[in-house]
C-alpha cells in the first residue's frame, strides 16, 4: 500500500511554516494517541504515521530532501520515524544513492560486492512512551525506566562467536554475499543461502547468544526530564537502543513525552488556564479570591466590582517555563460566577427583595430585553 503523503498526514499545505507544522502536530498527536483511542484500532498505526511524517518535516535537511525525492529520499532505512531518526541529511542521503549505484554496477567496475558492509549491523533504535504529570513537567525530573532490549552479549563481547574468536569468510560466496546462477543467457544473483548475505560465518557460535552477538535483557535508564516539556516532545539517549549484530553499532532510545491533563489547570504551550468559582456577592461587590499556582503556592486575585462570568485576568510568568530558556508564560484566571443552590426560606426572601430592587443594575439584561422588544415589533409592523 502507498504511503501517505507527509503534509497530508499533518493536514497542513506543502508551503506551510515550521511553527504551522508543530501546531498541525501537536494536534494530531493529541487527537490519535493511543491512550486516548483504546476503542480504535487503526489510532495506533495513525498515530505512528504522524510522528514519521512530523520526524521528516521539521527538519530542514529532511524536508528539503522529501520536497524533492518524495519518500523514495528515506527508503532502505534513511532516517523515517521508527527506524533511524538520527538520519543527518545530504551527506546519509547521498551514500544511500551511493550503495544502490554501486549494488547494480560494483561487480562490473571493481566496486566492493557484499563484502564488509553486512559483517557488523548497526542496532535498531528505539521508543519508549512515559508520561508525567504537569507538576513534573513544570519542574523537571528524573525518571527510572525500565527499557527490554537486545544488548551486546558480555560471553562473546557482541562478536556471536565461542571465546570471542572474528567470523570467518563465508566459503560459498567467498564474502560477497551474494551467489550466481546462469540461466540462458541471463546471471541471476541471490543472497548467499550459507551467509544470508553477511559474507562473513561464525564457525563456533556463541552458547550463550546463539552466533547473534547480542542477548535480550531488560535495562534499567536514568532519563533527566527538562522543565518545560510537553506532548510530542522527544528525548534521544544515544546508544542506548539495540545493540548492534556481531558487534556493531548500537541504536538509539528515542524517548517520547505526554504530559498528563490536570485537574485544575489546562495549557496552551507556556501558558495555563485555570477557572475559579466566585460567589454572587463576589462579583457583584468586588472582592479578593486566592488562586493556586502550579509551582504549588498561591496568589490572591482582585476580582473588580460587576465582574460576569468569563471575565479573565492575568497572572504574569505564572505559567509553564519554556523548553529552552526564555522565561515563562502567563497563568490567565477565568472567573465563573456561581448561583447558589439549597437556598434557605431567609435567603429566598432576601433575594426576592433585592430583586425588586435591582431593576436598574443589570445593564446586560436591559440590553437584551430591549433589543426583544424591537425585533416583536418589527415582526409585528
Amino acid at each position: 500500500m502507498a504511503k501517505r503523503d507527509y503534509y497530508d498526514v499533518l493536514g497542513v499545505a506543502r508551503g506551510a511554516s515550521a511553527e504551522d507544522l508543530k501546531k498541525a502536530y501537536r494536534t494530531k498527536a493529541k487527537e490519535l494517541h493511543p491512550d486516548r483511542n483504546t476503542n480504535d484500532p487503526n489510532a495506533e498505526a495513525q498515530f505512528k504515521d504522524v510522528n514519521e511524517a512530523y520526524d521528516v518535516l521539521k527538519d530542514a535537511d529532511k524536508k528539503a530532501a522529501y520536497d524533492r525525492y518524495g519518500h523514495a529520499a528515506f527508503e532502505g532505512g534513511m532516517g523515517a520515524a521508527g527506524q533511524r531518526p538520527g538520519y543527518g541529511g545530504q551527506g546519509d542521503f547521498a551514500s544511500a544513492f551511493s550503495d544502490v549505484f554501486e549494488d547494480l554496477f560494483g561487480d562490473f567496475m571493481g566496486g566492493r560486492g557484499g563484502t564488509g558492509r553486512s559483517r557488523a549491523q548497526r542496532g535498531s533504535d528505539l521508543r519508549y512512551n512515559l508520561r508525567v504529570t504537569l507538576e513534573e513537567a513544570f519542574k523537571g525530573v528524573q525518571k527510572t525506566i525500565n527499557v527490554p532490549a537486545s544488548v551486546a552479549c558480555e560471553i562473546c563481547r557482541g562478536t556471536g562467536a565461542e571465546g570471542g574468536a572474528e567470523p570467518v569468510t563465508c566459503p560459498t560466496c567467498s564474502g560477497m554475499g551474494k551467489v550466481r546462477a546462469q540461466q540462458g543467457f541471463f546471471t541471476v544473483e541471490r543472497t548467499c543461502p550459507t551467509c544470508n548475505g553477511a559474507g562473513q560465518i561464525v564457525k563456533n557460535p556463541c552458547r550463550a547468544c546463539g552466533g547473534q552477538g547480542r542477548i535480550e535483557k531488560e535495562r534499567a535508564l536514568s532519563v533527566n526530564i527538562p522543565a518545560g516539556v510537553e506532548t510530542g516532545t522527544r528525548i534521544r539517549l544515544a546508544g542506548e537502543g539495540e545493540a548492534g549484530l556481531r558487534g556493531g553499532p548500537s541504536g538509539d532510545l528515542y524517548i517520547f513525552i505526554e504530559v498528563k491533563d490536570h485537574a485544575i489547570f489546562q495549557r496552551d504551550g507556556v501558558h495555563l488556564f485555570c477557572r475559579v468559582p466566585v460567589s454572587i456577592a463576589t462579583a457583584a461587590l468586588g472582592g479578593e479570591v486566592e488562586v493556586p499556582t502550579i509551582d504549588g503556592g498561591s496568589s490572591r486575585v482582585k476580582v473588580p466590582a460587576g465582574s460576569q462570568t468569563g471575565k479573565q485576568m492575568r497572572l504574569r510568568a505564572k505559567g509553564m517555563p519554556a523548553l529552552r530558556g526564555g522565561g515563562a508564560g502567563d497563568m490567565l484566571i477565568e472567573l465563573a460566577v456561581e448561583t447558589p443552590v439549597n437556598l434557605t426560606s431567609r435567603q429566598r426572601d432576601l433575594l426576592r427583595e433585592f430583586e425588586k430592587l435591582s431593576e436598574d443594575n443589570n445593564p446586560e439584561g436591559s440590553s437584551f430585553f430591549s433589543k426583544v422588544k424591537g425585533f416583536w415589533d418589527g415582526m409585528k409592523g
